[in-house]
């Protein structure tokens, strides 16, 4: 999936029709005013419906925040990077993920748009319940924030310096992931699993480029 060169201005376009292009973008304050009600509902309704104590609810909530970073770990890896001859699925991998490597300063494509989101989020909630059942509306809610916050610092990373140099090497992972080697440095709201799994870059070795880190970033 590799580029050869990567865009710093405009966007890819996805599609012929405009209201499927519109379909397809996303400002970050629209998916948080989405699941931020939800996710406030399902603890609420742990708590006061089914009378579940706040303990096993901040429990299954960090549970499920810490399966996000584990989810997002093998989507990016193994579903984003999907490498396969197959037009069609060339296609579905670069609609998902390949136009932000084309045009990682597109800033409208960093969170799944309204619809697929829904479809999706609804799908896991789903399977989830199919899972643990009513214990889904404790580890849902996390799982969701999990995925607020991977889209937040995404859009964070890209957007400018970190905010604290503890930080910096966990912005630098991306960076190199972008224009370096995307087959490694998969993690973007964590670098644990990057570590465990044996993709993180050594960046003791990684030369700092920093025009090209600019170059990935949306400041001018």
């Amino acid at each position: 999936m590799g580029f050869e060169k990567i865009y710093n201005k405009g966007q890819a376009r996805l599609f012929k029709s405009s209201a499927l292009e519109f379909l397809t973008k996303a400002h970050p304050l629209v998916i948080w005013g989405m699941y931020v009600p939800v996710i406030v509902w399902m603890i609420w309704y742990s708590n006061t419906r089914m009378d579940q104590s706040a303990l096993k609810i901040l429990i299954l909530f960090i549970a499920g925040m810490f399966f996000w970073s584990l989810f997002e770990y093998f989507a990016h890896r193994f579903i984003f990077h999907f490498e396969t001859k197959n037009k069609t699925g060339q296609r579905l991998v670069y609609i998902f993920h390949g136009c932000h490597h084309e045009y990682p300063r597109d800033t409208t494509r960093l969170f799944m748009p309204p619809i697929p989101s829904i479809l999706i989020s609804g799908t896991v909630f789903g399977l989830m319940y199919f899972a643990m059942r009513y214990n889904a509306f404790m580890f849902f809610p996390g799982f969701m924030l999990g995925y607020l916050l991977y889209g937040t610092i995404h859009y964070a990373i890209h957007a400018g310096n970190p905010p604290f140099k503890w930080m910096k090497p966990h912005w630098r992972n991306h960076h190199l992931h972008h224009y370096k080697n995307e087959h490694l440095g998969f993690g973007v709201s964590s670098t644990l699993w990057d570590h465990v799994f044996g993709t993180m870059f050594d960046l003791k070795k990684e030369k700092e480029d920093k025009e090209k880190e600019k170059e990935l970033m949306y400041g001018k």
